[in-house]
């Protein structure tokens, strides 16, 4: 028993060392300051994780897209925590996990803490534009940031509190702000990130013939954009409840539906930026072209005066 138990701790301690080793040489690729590994790009990032933590100047494009990108990571930042807490306190036995569980397990209050921060980071920002720009879309996609955070604590709230008390109420009111949270996130996705006007013509069945020309001869693909995307909103609010993820199979598929549906969030919001900018071009060069035409109409009547 001995001699297992010594294999047994053996192993352990290769498995805490190579998780150190792993997060130091993440660590150290980043920062390496030698021009190698795209430096350039390293650096570029760095910037942008500096400027989405302390938003303090304009938010740009890429500030906002890794941010966003950054809440479907949420549950690999508390993973990364309970991971870190454990290696800090030795509690990488099974024996230690069910021994001091409220120290780096599910009682643990910085789990919830580490999953709302990418939100909180998000919400910064959308009040900094709207600062910036005074547009009162910013402060409804911070409220849309907001309404994750019930969801974390209230879910957080079943490790301490009566079991009764959660039945009766906070399991209600986590489930009201689940839903909220869903469906909130799910119009902004389809109206505002992806600009799909023609979503509510779709469903009224009026006028087919005047949707977007996004749609023209591939339909089908935005409808099954639209429902997978409202249907992986609803299953991501069981990574963000903390009380659910006992079941370490469905959280692997939850995450793996969740990288999908970022996917097709990244391609539809970039495409959807790329809209933006040839419009606002194009019309740059119109207003260009016309105001090209008032001068030589300009000069021309001068000329016959």
């Amino acid at each position: 028993m001995l001699r297992v138990a010594g294999k047994v701790d053996s192993v352990v301690l290769g498995g805490v060392i190579a998780g150190v080793l792993l997060y130091a040489a993440v660590t150290m690729l980043l920062i390496f300051p030698f021009d190698i590994f795209y430096l350039s790009s390293r650096y570029f990032l760095l910037r942008t994780l500096w400027r989405i933590v302390f938003p303090l100047q304009a938010i740009s494009f890429a500030d906002f897209f890794v941010a966003d990108i950054l809440t479907s990571m949420a549950k690999v930042f508390s993973d990364l925590e309970r991971s870190v807490c454990r290696m800090v306190h030795r509690q990488v036995a099974t024996v230690a996990w069910l021994e001091a569980d409220s120290v780096c397990g599910h009682h643990s209050v910085a789990i919830p803490a580490v999953l709302v921060l990418p939100y909180l980071f998000r919400f910064f920002q959308c009040l900094r534009q709207y600062k910036d720009t005074g547009e009162k879309t910013t402060l409804l996609n911070a409220l849309k940031y907001s309404t994750a955070i019930p969801v974390i604590f209230v879910s957080a709230l079943k490790y301490h509190t009566e079991h009764d008390r959660w039945m009766n109420f906070y399991r209600p009111l986590w489930l009201l702000s689940s839903v909220l949270n869903s469906l909130y996130s799910f119009y902004w996705d389809v109206t505002r990130d992806w600009d799909l006007s023609v979503f509510t013509r779709i469903f009224k069945f009026s006028k087919p013939h005047i949707c977007s020309h996004l749609l023209h001869g591939r339909k089908w693909v935005y409808f099954w954009v639209i429902a997978s995307n409202l249907v992986l909103r609803c299953t991501w609010t069981y990574k963000l409840s903390a009380h659910l993820r006992h079941n370490y199979l469905t959280v692997f598929a939850i995450t793996a539906l969740e990288m999908f549906r970022r996917f097709q969030w990244v391609f539809f919001r970039v495409e959807n930026e790329w809209n933006k900018m040839n419009t606002k071009s194009n019309v740059q060069l119109s207003m260009s072209d016309l105001s090209n035409e008032e001068e030589k109409l300009l000069k021309s009547n001068d000329h016959n005066v």
